[in-house]
């Protein structure tokens, strides 16, 4: 499976949440919503999550292993520090 897009909105609030992405893959399935956020440790991706009952957060897709969720944000976080320096060198 091959990421075939990769869309950032970037977020202009202050804040630890910096944008969201829209990810597709093999041009026929995607996902909305995930976002980035700045922690302590620098940027990381958040999947998209809806609120239960019980007031916890349950993702609803999220990556099944550590070595593909590594490999999707480190795609992310790529095309994020782009729209970074495309948005810096038109000011």
């Amino acid at each position: 499976m091959d990421i075939t897009d990769i869309r950032i909105r970037q977020v202009n609030a202050d804040g630890k949440l910096k944008a969201y992405v829209t990810i597709t893959f093999d041009d026929c399935f995607v996902i909305h919503n995930v976002k980035i956020i700045e922690g302590k440790n620098g940027a990381f991706i958040a999947m998209p999550s809806r609120k239960t009952k019980t007031g916890e957060y349950k993702d609803v897709a999220h990556p099944i292993n550590s070595d593909f969720r590594g490999a999707l944000q480190d795609r992310i976080l790529d095309e994020y520090k782009k729209t970074l320096e495309g948005n810096t060198s038109e000011a």
